[in-house]
């Protein structure tokens, strides 16, 4: 499956949807890759779609921002919809390699590929049946629709890189014969156990014994609501327990009502735009929740890993596979995910923190680089160095 790695520099554009300014785990991956390919000495090229149009030399690379229309129903995410302006701009780019962040509004840059005899990759960022699933449909129709949707995917680009083996199944099940494994990886510089703030717990605590923190976009996808859920069970068994949310979109409204009439412990604190400070959130926090059950890798939750906090999550996701014994898993049920909270409070603090940093020290970024540009089969064209503020 694996030709060659070319030695020279290579100019890869990469194309993504659903990319925002307060978008979390997507938009932190594109960047790192961006910094890890310039630094191997490639010239990466990023179009995004946005408000305004704009083209920035960053130092994630050039970033080419084009005018696009809001996805109805996803709060502020917006998709590359002008097909002939993106075809345009790829002939003049005229790049030796494409890599896409989207298997669905833009499949068809895949198939543009193909025609101009470019080597493509698409980034599987997400299972198709499990977005399916938490939007309501029924699990064998969404595994139907699944199918067709990755057979047409896996037909359209070289190369598929999943970064999990959990979001590699679906490829697998359909006897997909050109997908390859690349973890993603996360700061290990600026996500430290030295960031932990007794003074920044207490604020967040408000007097409460336990600090939970969930940093998610609030969408249905997310299901934020078992997190609301399972501090509902614990202060329920009398476990005095608190819970911070950073992070913003659609179903916001309503949690902040459910948080009132329930009398429940929540803060609000919007997307946090500063990465210092969320890392700080992150380390104050006692556990990190993350109830998505299609997460197919889970950057903030390795974010809360390498700052010393354990991780809650759902087990339908790909995040037991990334968190390993450095947190818990439980299905998605309110009364499961309190019950996993309380046995890894049952732990001792330092047992449970010193577990954390370690598994997130196997998720280094220029790890992840390399591997990406082994999908590329693009050699380092000078020492590769990790990307900024990452160490290998």
């Amino acid at each position: 499956m694996r030709g060659p790695a070319i030695s020279g520099p290579l100019r890869i554009v990469r194309l993504a949807n659903f990319v925002t300014p307060t978008s979390g785990g997507l938009r932190t991956a594109l960047e790192q890759l961006g910094r890890g390919y310039l630094a191997a000495g490639h010239e990466p090229v990023l179009i995004v779609p946005g408000e305004e149009e704009s083209d920035e030399v960053t130092d994630q690379g050039r970033v080419i921002t084009l005018p696009g229309p809001v996805l109805p129903g996803t709060g502020s995410y917006r998709v590359l919809a002008d097909r002939r302006r993106v075809r345009r701009i790829l002939e003049e780019l005229a790049p030796d390699r494409i890599e896409v962040s989207d298997r669905t509004t833009l499949r068809w840059t895949g198939e543009w590929a193909r025609r101009a005899r470019v080597p493509s990759v698409m980034v599987s960022h997400e299972t198709a049946d499990g977005v399916l699933r938490t939007w309501g449909v029924p699990p064998a129709a969404a595994a139907r629709a699944a199918d067709r949707l990755n057979r047409r995917t896996a037909w359209a680009y070289a190369r598929i890189v999943c970064t999990t083996e959990w979001a590699e199944r679906e490829f697998v099940r359909i006897g997909a014969r050109n997908v390859l494994r690349a973890p993603l990886g996360v700061d290990l510089d600026r996500c430290r156990p030295g960031r932990r703030s007794t003074v920044l717990r207490a604020e967040h605590a408000d007097g409460e014994r336990v600090l939970l923190l969930m940093c998610s976009r609030l969408s249905v996808e997310k299901r934020p609501g078992t997190a609301l859920d399972a501090l509902a069970h614990l202060r329920g068994q009398g476990v005095r327990a608190a819970l911070a949310v950073a992070g913003d979109g659609p179903l916001r409204g309503a949690l902040e009502r459910r948080a009132r009439e329930e009398r429940l412990p929540v803060r609000f604190l919007g997307h946090v735009a500063d990465r210092e400070a969320l890392a700080d959130l992150q380390a104050a926090a006692d556990l990190c929740l993350a109830p998505g059950p299609a997460e197919t890798f889970g950057l903030s939750a390795l974010e809360a890993l390498a700052c010393g906090t354990p991780v809650v999550a759902s087990a339908s996701s790909a995040l037991p596979e990334v968190i390993g014994d450095a947190g818990a898993c439980a299905p998605d049920d309110p009364s499961a995910f309190a019950q996993a909270i309380r046995s890894l409070l049952d732990r001792p603090e330092p047992t449970r923190r010193a577990a954390a940093r370690a598994r997130a020290e196997l998720f280094g970024w220029g790890r992840s680089v390399a591997a990406f540009l082994q999908a590329h089969d693009a050699a380092p064209t000078t020492i590769l160095v990790p990307p900024q503020g990452v160490r290998a």
